[in-house]
């Protein structure tokens, strides 16, 4: 039997999501190892890892605690690709690429919140 999450579009995309970021921050420089990149795959993995553990709760309050926690990460990740891009580390494309796949995200995460309500 899956888990409720396998289902989840939004837990789909924001695996997809998690791939172009490492993608992206695996290019980064060595001395990023434990700095931008680690922070950046942290978020990016906290995004679909709380979607998986709020679909485990008891209830709908319970499961959009942790929705809002995974847009605060896709924030988060955003927020630091702006840094990347200052840095030299992405490219303006590629940047827009993190920006634009994780408006989407949020935006999709939000739009699930608001069905549980």
């Amino acid at each position: 039997m899956p888990f409720r999450f396998e289902s989840l579009d939004i837990w789909h995309l924001a695996n997809e999501y998690a791939r172009k970021v490492y993608g992206a921050t695996a290019k980064f420089p060595r001395h990023e190892d434990y700095g931008l990149k680690s922070q950046m795959n942290r978020a990016v993995n906290s995004i679909s890892l709380n979607i998986a553990e709020g679909s485990a709760k008891g209830s709908n309050k319970a499961f959009d605690y942790h929705l809002e926690v995974a847009i605060g990460s896709t924030f988060e990740v955003v927020a630091a690709s702006f840094r990347a891009l200052d840095s030299d580390y992405v490219t303006k494309e590629e940047h827009k690429t993190l920006y634009d796949e994780g408006q989407k995200l949020a935006k999709s995460i939000n739009a699930f919140r608001n069905t549980l309500m």
